[in-house]
């Protein structure tokens, strides 16, 4: 099972971007550290075609830096795109964008032909925050769920470098269902859309098998972690997420720990590797091939059906009309 939010608002924001990407010489692809693969949108991809992109592996004070490093090194041996691993609070990362941007457009940046640079990604990676950040004045909306933006704005940063922000768009299937979680779990899906209980679910599982340390320590286990369920009712316990008769809340509990998770109290970390997505990749197409190939089958199976019911039906009208009457 996936989770899938698809606003109407963003099918009218792929639309806009694909209008005006003739315009743009750089995208800034805005990525959440945490899941730097997941947070990217393959549309966007399809969107930019040969427009160079920089990609931002925003929130890194909340990342794992061993893990980013490793995604830095993946995507600079294997598409050779400039990645930098960012954040918003850091003055030194702020200064160093319009360096990035002109490296990769060094045929633009006068007053007469500035480098005109889309900022994009998924809802809640930063972009807005960005926005602000490098204008050094709030002209973007920011807020702590995702699609708060819903409009394009074009902003002068310098007389040679001009932003392009669109509103943060997902896709409309996500067919990777870990990857699903792992957005839904980092806060990038509406809670609206999400099952608390199920997102904290799959989030602990990661954490028991990857952080063991980082729940033991945040939650004070004085024994073994025990399964997902168990340890989820620990937590709802020991943060007093309890109803009338001691029971716990188990729902309450959830949100407690998806609160931890995305600001960070729980530690840094990434939820996912290079490695570990080559494989959800390689079982996606399988999944995606035995589909096909039950569809072909009934397809398949179908056509003798249609074709019998087509022969009665010949030999039905070579019948004359007054046997048919008989």
């Amino acid at each position: 099972m996936s989770v899938q939010w698809f606003p109407g608002h963003m099918n009218k924001a792929r639309r806009e971007i694909e209008n005006v990407m003739t315009q743009v010489d750089i995208v800034i692809e805005v990525l959440d550290a945490r899941i730097p693969d997941s947070s990217q949108n393959p549309m966007l991809s399809q969107l930019r075609g040969d427009v160079p992109v920089l990609r931002l592996l925003n929130k890194k004070d909340l990342a794992d830096p061993e893990r980013v490093e490793a995604w830095l090194s993946h995507w600079q041996e294997q598409e050779s795109i400039t990645a930098k691993p960012f954040s918003t609070l850091d003055k030194q990362d702020l200064a160093s964008v319009k360096h990035w941007v002109a490296k990769l457009v060094p045929h633009r940046g006068s007053a007469e032909k500035p480098i005109r640079a889309m900022i994009a990604g998924i809802p809640n990676v930063g972009k807005s925050s960005l926005m602000n950040a490098l204008l050094g004045r709030r002209v973007a909306k920011v807020g702590d769920e995702p699609a708060v933006t819903k409009a394009q704005q074009k902003l002068k940063v310098s007389p040679g470098f001009v932003l392009l922000d669109t509103p943060g768009i997902l896709w409309p299937k996500i067919e990777n269902p870990k990857a699903s979680y792992r957005l839904a779990v980092t806060g990038a899906v509406r809670d609206t859309a999400i099952d608390y209980q199920d997102v904290a679910s799959v989030g602990l599982e990661f954490f028991i098998e990857h952080y063991p340390s980082y729940i033991i320590t945040r939650y004070k286990f004085k024994k073994a972690l025990g399964s997902v369920d168990q340890v989820l009712s620990t937590i709802g316990e020991k943060r007093g997420a309890l109803r009338s008769g001691g029971v716990i809340d188990m729902h309450k509990a959830a949100e407690v720990f998806l609160h931890d998770v995305r600001s960070g109290a729980i530690g840094t970390y990434v939820m996912e590797t290079p490695a570990m997505i080559m494989e959800e990749e390689r079982q996606v197409e399988i999944v995606k091939a035995e589909k096909e190939a039950k569809r072909q089958a009934r397809l398949a199976a179908a056509v003798p059906q249609r074709q019998q019911r087509q022969n009665r039906t010949e030999r039905t009208q070579d019948i004359p009309l007054d046997s048919q009457k008989k």
